[in-house]
């Protein structure tokens, strides 16, 4: 017989160190972003759509709409309105739209979809779900969208919170 005995049988040495075996990730996949406030969020991955990243002159403005939105982003031929999530949040600082680029999370709640634009986004994170705590020393504007928070460094006050894209999109604030 032709070939290495060891791999029919089952038997003999693993003769590949670069392999490893591959960890089973704690808790749910989210991703993780900054407001302009500095205040750092995170979205579970399942109610995002898409992340995107257009140049703030494909965002069309439209006059009469909720100071909140910068406007409309046609993407992939569907009309997606462009929020700042900071200033929705109540953060006083509006989103610096002088770069190249901003980056623009897409929440969708049944036909809805929403494009939440923010300072920068971190990354994706599993984050355990059971970790997330009460929400303490959050602002009345914020309350209403949040799920929870992680504390992330006590001795500095740092939070993780969550959000609640569902009441972000169904949010009656879009009207005023």
């Amino acid at each position: 017989m032709v070939g290495n005995p060891d791999f029919l049988t089952g038997s003999g040495q693993d003769h590949s160190p670069g392999f490893q075996e591959l960890e089973s990730p704690e808790g749910e996949l989210h991703l993780r972003f900054y407001v302009p406030s500095g205040n750092e969020f995170a979205l579970g991955a399942s109610g995002i759509r898409e992340v995107v990243s257009p140049s703030p002159d494909r965002i069309t403005p439209i006059p009469n709409a909720s100071p909140l939105l910068l406007g409309t982003l046609n993407w992939r031929g569907q009309v997606i309105w462009v929020a700042d999530l900071g200033q929705f949040l109540g953060d006083s600082a509006a989103l610096n739209t002088d770069k190249p680029e901003i980056p623009v999370i897409a929440v969708e709640d049944q036909d809805t979809m929403l494009g939440l634009a923010v300072e920068r986004i971190v990354g994706m994170d599993w984050l355990d779900i059971d970790q997330v705590q009460m929400l303490t020393n959050v602002p009345d504007s914020m309350a209403p969208f949040l799920k929870g928070e992680w504390l992330l460094d006590k001795e500095k006050n740092q939070f993780l919170r969550l959000l609640d894209q569902v009441a972000i999109v169904r949010s009656a604030r879009w009207a005023a």
